[in-house]
């Protein structure tokens, strides 16, 4: 007596029964074979995924959801701007505004304004794919991507320190008479101090900044040489963190006293020797013979 393999199914199933088709949500009950039909083929590249809460909103217009579809298959950093849609459809700029509001009331679009380094204010337009699903402050900034976390022995793993601001150099004094000759001078002695030791390489931010002080020792009638000496003497053998700082230290700490004032000499009066008039034969001085003053006073040519 044969005997058979209860065990094996009498024929192989077909991996989606009659009603358990994905499609079957979308025929009418008595309508078999009556309506949509897909016909699918699976994408493997340049494909956007889209919600049906989007592609099937009841509130939604048609030119909106079109839109939104097509704002979320495009890539970061492309330009949605009204005149950019309008440009790219048929459908005119007025269409095209009141369907991005109808995004934007329903969270599809968010547009943010912000003020840009140079001081412009841009507007920027963010694509919700699920609105409401987002967790993040919708005011704040996009995030940049989060890089790899770094082993831990590398030195990348350790935290990184926010460098301070650079505070300002101090004041440091003003000439009475900036001539230019004079600063000219004291540039060229700030630019040549790297000569007598290389930490003390200036930039010309810098220079400027100091090129004043050294002006005002040089109006003191204090020599180049000297000023140089005060500016690089004693220096401390450790490493300079900013040498630009260390001089307009010394130029205020060690700033020498005015000169003292000196009151103009007047010149030597000069004594010239006794002459006698050749016409009334009085003595008078004068660097050479001839008439005295009364006599020079009556001659004719005088008059």
């Amino acid at each position: 007596m044969d005997t058979h393999d209860i065990s094996a199914p009498p024929r192989a199933q077909s991996r989606h029964t009659a009603d358990q088709h994905p499609n079957q949500r979308y025929r009418r009950p008595g309508h078999s074979g009556v309506g949509l039909t897909h016909d699918n083929a699976r994408h493997t590249a340049r494909f956007t995924v889209i919600g049906n809460h989007l592609a099937q909103h009841p509130e939604l217009s048609g030119l909106a959801i079109g839109l939104g579809v097509h704002i979320q298959s495009l890539p970061a950093g492309a330009r949605v701007d009204i005149k950019t849609l309008a440009a790219r459809f048929p459908e005119g700029t007025t269409r095209i505004a009141a369907a991005l509001r109808e995004l934007e009331t329903h969270g599809y679009l968010r547009r943010e304004r912000h003020r840009i380094p140079d001081g412009r204010i841009i507007t920027r337009t963010i694509s919700c794919n699920q609105p409401g699903s987002s967790r993040r402050d919708p005011h704040a900034p996009p995030k940049a991507p989060a890089a790899a976390p770094a082993p831990a022995h590398s030195p990348a793993a350790a935290p990184r320190r926010e460098r301070a601001p650079r505070k300002p150099l101090p004041a440091v004094p003003r000439p009475a008479y900036p001539a230019p000759a004079l600063i000219q001078q004291a540039t060229d002695l700030l630019a040549g101090l790297r000569r007598h030791d290389p930490r003390l390489l200036l930039s010309a931010c810098d220079t400027a900044h100091l090129a004043p002080g050294v002006t005002a020792w040089l109006e003191r009638d204090v020599s180049p040489a000297a000023v140089r000496h005060a500016l690089t003497a004693d220096l401390p053998p450790e490493g300079l963190r900013r040498p630009a700082a260390l001089l307009a230290h010394r130029l205020i700490a060690q700033l020498p006293p005015p000169p003292p004032f000196r009151a103009p000499v007047p010149p030597p009066t000069v004594r010239h020797p006794l002459q006698n008039c050749d016409r009334c034969d009085r003595a008078f001085r004068s660097p050479t013979s001839g008439h005295c003053h009364d006599c020079r006073t009556d001659l004719p040519e005088a008059a």
